[in-house]
């Protein structure tokens, strides 16, 4: 397919945010031998954190203004087999509205945030998308699944929501050899308020009661306030690139969702899966669909409190753990790599059109 995807970044790591949705699906969408143009609004944000101007899986192309659009790409999205718009762009309703104006082919919203674009739409306050604009699309692509899809569906007429959940790299998520692990809990993410209790119980708690053990987090926006064990390294946010690293180095690697998510269910963050892949046993919090991913117990831990972190860190012997965080990354490895999420598109636009998909041919004969 032609494919063109107007996202809020793909060349900037600002925050780990959407470059880390969006690079593995478009590896993998060329992998499968699509043609991406990917239109990025330039913004000062993401200018600063510009780690990949050009990506060597699609074209690339910033523009300033919205009615650029239009003016400069408007022939390439017209003649586009599936456009693509998500989320978090800037200006993004009228955005919605020049694409759904210029689209031929299948057109799809890319929700990053799903249960926050809901709140906003009930509200009637979203500012990436209007209520009007939902049922125009012939795709919703939904970063949460489960039953945020029929909600989508039932309350914003939402014609095909669908989950597109984000995936790994699998060549440059993967382990280290020889191992090395120097830390024995590592946690990656921002500072949101709504997952601080959360993080403190499951990994500041166990680093306070553990002072021989060795625990590193990295992430922007946490306040220089924050009062940190002496056991606790603190890293400043990393780019994509840098997590597979960050990752084996470690004995565990905790999971913290957001409430909002955890509220939803079904929102698996990508860090999860690029812990997995690196073979570094994942403890996470627990929330409804976790188990349709990972297998509790077999490869991933659960974790409601600093007793339990604790009692992974520090009972859990050594062969058990590495045979957890291998099962883990054999999870990874059968379902949520590039080419997976590319297959998945790649099902949901033949179904929009009405006609097979290529894997639906190939049982038939």
């Amino acid at each position: 397919m032609n494919i063109v995807i107007v996202g809020s970044s793909i060349t900037a790591w600002w925050e780990n945010g959407p470059a880390s949705i969006y690079r593995p699906l478009v590896h993998g969408l060329a992998l499968r031998g699509h043609e991406v143009l990917f239109l990025e609004r330039s913004m000062p944000w993401y200018a600063a954190h510009r780690d990949l101007p050009r990506p060597p899986y699609c074209r690339v192309r910033l523009y300033s203004e919205t009615s650029e659009l239009e003016d400069h790409y408007g022939s390439e999205i017209s003649g586009a087999d599936l456009v693509i718009i998500g989320s978090l762009v800037p200006d993004g309703i009228a955005a919605i509205d020049a694409v759904q104006r210029l689209a031929i082919g299948c057109t799809a919203f890319y929700d990053l945030d799903p249960p926050a674009t809901f709140a906003m739409l009930r509200r009637d306050r979203s500012e990436f998308v209007d209520r009007r604009q939902i049922p125009a699309f012939d795709l919703y692509l939904s970063l949460t699944g489960g039953p945020m899809l029929e909600r989508l569906e039932r309350s914003f007429g939402a014609r095909r929501a669908r989950p597109l959940f984000g995936a790994v790299n699998a060549d440059t998520c993967r382990p280290a050899g020889p191992e090395r692990r120097d830390n024995d809990l590592a946690y990656l993410g921002a500072y949101t308020p709504s997952r601080q209790a959360t993080l403190d119980a499951l990994f500041f708690q166990p680093a306070r009661a553990w002072p021989a053990g060795r625990f590193v987090f990295a992430g922007a926006d946490y306040p220089d306030s924050l009062a940190l064990p002496p056991n606790v390294k603190r890293l400043k946010a990393l780019a994509p690139g840098e997590h597979a690293a960050f990752y084996n180095r470690s004995r565990f690697v905790l999971n913290v969702s957001d409430h909002e998510m955890v509220a939803a269910g079904y929102s698996p963050s990508v860090r999860l899966f690029e812990a997995a892949a690196c073979a570094t046993p994942i403890i996470s919090d627990l929330w409804a669909g976790l188990g349709t991913l990972f297998e509790p117990g077999r490869d991933i831990l659960l974790a409601n409190s600093a007793a339990e972190t604790l009692s992974y860190l520090e009972e859990l012997p050594e062969a058990e753990r590495r045979q957890i965080g291998w099962r883990g990354r054999e999870r990874v490895l059968a379902a949520h790599t590039s080419t997976h999420r590319a297959i998945e598109l790649e099902r949901y636009v033949a179904e929009a059109a009405g006609r097979p998909h290529q894997s639906e041919i190939a049982s038939l004969a």
